[in-house]
């Protein structure tokens, strides 16, 4: 029996609303489109989205006539996928680093968004991953930008006499273990959620990769769409913006003798 109670099954609602209420997410901007664009799926694929949280991103994909496969430990958030699928969607509840009901070689391709980051062994998530995908099978990844967005040792600074918004980066080889507050601005404690982050530099990334015998045939830096409203930080903060990525994007293919 999988783990089925999370730190982000704790915040599977607010997320869930987040998600789908919210006009102006990164998701739903950035993400959504861009992935699209990259996966390219078609119809008959046999798609898996591994840490597909509600299902937000295998809906989409489902729509073009492919056969989407969600899990998630979480199952809080699997219900609310389930609540909410359509006929070319199944979702299981089951854990990233053990895919046990998934046969070799099975997947065209695979998806995991802003989930990779959030499991704890890496290694065997990735080693998973190429154990599922057929051979010349790809799998995009996306990820909070490990070079720039550090959990407890990265953020904005502004110099008021150059005007120039920049990042402060504390700490990047180090691997990190992070409680993430989900729910900043609220003052009651009793009320705040947490979910747990891991930071990895990019050569944990790519060991991890080569180990399982996945190679990378496109990386992606990804900018934030959104732009300050007037003020005297505006050109500095939308300048910023532009030039520091907020995600970055993989794709993966697995080597065909693998």
């Amino acid at each position: 029996m999988q783990k089925k109670s999370t730190s982000w099954g704790k915040v599977a609602n607010w997320y869930n609303q987040m998600l789908e209420e919210g006009e102006d997410t990164y998701q739903e901007k950035l993400i959504k489109p861009n992935l699209l664009r990259i996966l390219q799926p078609k119809p008959g694929e046999e798609i898996l989205d591994v840490g597909c949280g509600q299902g937000f991103f295998a809906r989409e994909i489902a729509k073009a006539g492919a056969k989407v496969v969600g899990i998630d430990i979480a199952g809080e958030l699997i219900k609310l996928a389930k609540e909410q699928s359509g006929k070319n969607e199944t979702y299981l509840v089951l854990s990233a680093e053990k895919m046990v009901s998934l046969i070799n070689n099975r997947f065209d391709a695979i998806i995991c968004v802003l989930a990779l980051q959030n499991i704890k062994n890496l290694q065997n998530a990735i080693s998973e991953i190429s154990r599922v995908l057929k051979p010349g099978g790809r799998c995009v990844l996306v990820l909070n930008h490990p070079a720039f967005r550090i959990p407890t040792a990265s953020s904005w600074s502004y110099d008021e006499t150059t005007n120039i918004q920049y990042r402060n980066i504390y700490k990047y080889l180090s691997e990190i273990t992070q409680e993430v507050d989900m729910t900043q601005g609220v003052a009651d404690q009793k009320k705040k959620k947490f979910t747990m982050s891991f930071h990895h530099p990019l050569q944990v990334y790519f060991k991890a990769f080569a180990k399982a015998r996945l190679y990378v045939a496109r990386l992606e830096e990804w900018v934030s769409h959104k732009t300050s409203d007037k003020g005297l930080r505006k050109l500095a903060e939308d300048i910023a913006r532009k030039e520091i990525p907020l995600f970055m994007c993989l794709e993966l293919k697995k080597n065909v003798h693998a």
